[in-house]
């Protein structure tokens, strides 16, 4: 799985208090952390209100890639806000995101197809709010993909996130999403497919427990990549577990490898 390290982000109030007091120090924990504890890209979002985010989101790519050479998830509602933000930005990575609401893809496609080192997030959801059956993900999905055919992107270049609900507000969630990521890879095999794992636990006690279980069922049906807390036990050794399992890990080794740095198991005492 494609680890995109979830923690810095505004919408999260440590961080969010942290942004807004500048403190580098605890932004440099996060993202060495995230690095250390297996991270593939990591997201960067201030969050901040719409007059602040550029000098905040500046700020904060600064700091992150200061301390690593990770590749950048650069995230804001505003698609404006990321073409504005990418000359502070090192490494190509991943636009976050294009969705079927309002001027997204007008904004941030041209700037995919004259920039080919870059990748780009495509949520399922539309001026009408996210959809909850698997049928109507894919039928959002498919006017996106419509429109990044026809500029020439590749499906490789593509993270699909079909948008996982709360388990709290909709008890089919987790089937709808599964059935949607099966229905992506089968119509587009080359695309990614992700999912903003925690979504699945919000307003529910325990949310690691589901967080956790939600992923192994996910990965079992071909989620690809997750916007995840890389420093989360539970969900890194979920992801190494079910790989084994699937015999997608051979002889276990990264299983076992991640073991023996620390990354998963039982936390000596």
């Amino acid at each position: 799985m494609i680890i995109i390290g979830e923690k810095i982000n505004g919408a999260i109030p440590k961080t969010a208090a942290a942004i807004e007091a500048r403190d580098e120090a605890y932004i440099r924990k996060l993202a060495v952390a995230q690095e250390q504890a297996g991270a593939d890209y990591l997201d960067v979002c201030a969050g901040t209100a719409p007059d602040k985010e550029e000098e905040a989101l500046r700020w904060l790519l600064g700091i992150v890639q200061d301390v690593s050479e990770l590749p950048i998830c650069l995230d804001s509602p505003d698609p404006h806000m990321i073409v504005n933000t990418m000359d502070a930005v090192k490494h190509p990575g991943i636009l976050n995101s294009i969705s079927a609401e309002g001027e997204k893809c007008d904004v941030l496609l041209p700037v995919l197809e004259k920039h080919p080192e870059w990748s780009v997030m495509a949520l399922c959801s539309g001026n009408a709010g996210v959809s909850e059956t698997a049928e109507q993900k894919i039928a959002v999905a498919q006017g996106l993909m419509d429109q990044v055919k026809a500029r020439g992107i590749a499906e490789d270049r593509v993270f699909i996130d079909p948008l996982v609900l709360a388990l709290s507000a909709i008890g089919n969630s987790s089937i709808e999403f599964c059935r949607a990521i099966e229905m992506i890879h089968g119509a587009w095999p080359g695309v990614h497919v992700a999912a903003a794992v925690s979504n699945i636990s919000y307003g529910t006690p325990a949310r690691s427990l589901l967080n956790s279980r939600f992923l192994t069922i996910a990965l079992e049906h071909g989620l690809d990549a997750g916007i995840v807390d890389p420093t989360n036990r539970d969900i890194i050794g979920s992801m190494y577990a079910t790989d084994a399992l699937m015999g997608r890990d051979r002889h276990s080794r990264k299983y076992n490898n991640a073991f023996r740095k620390g990354l998963i198991g039982p936390v000596e005492k």
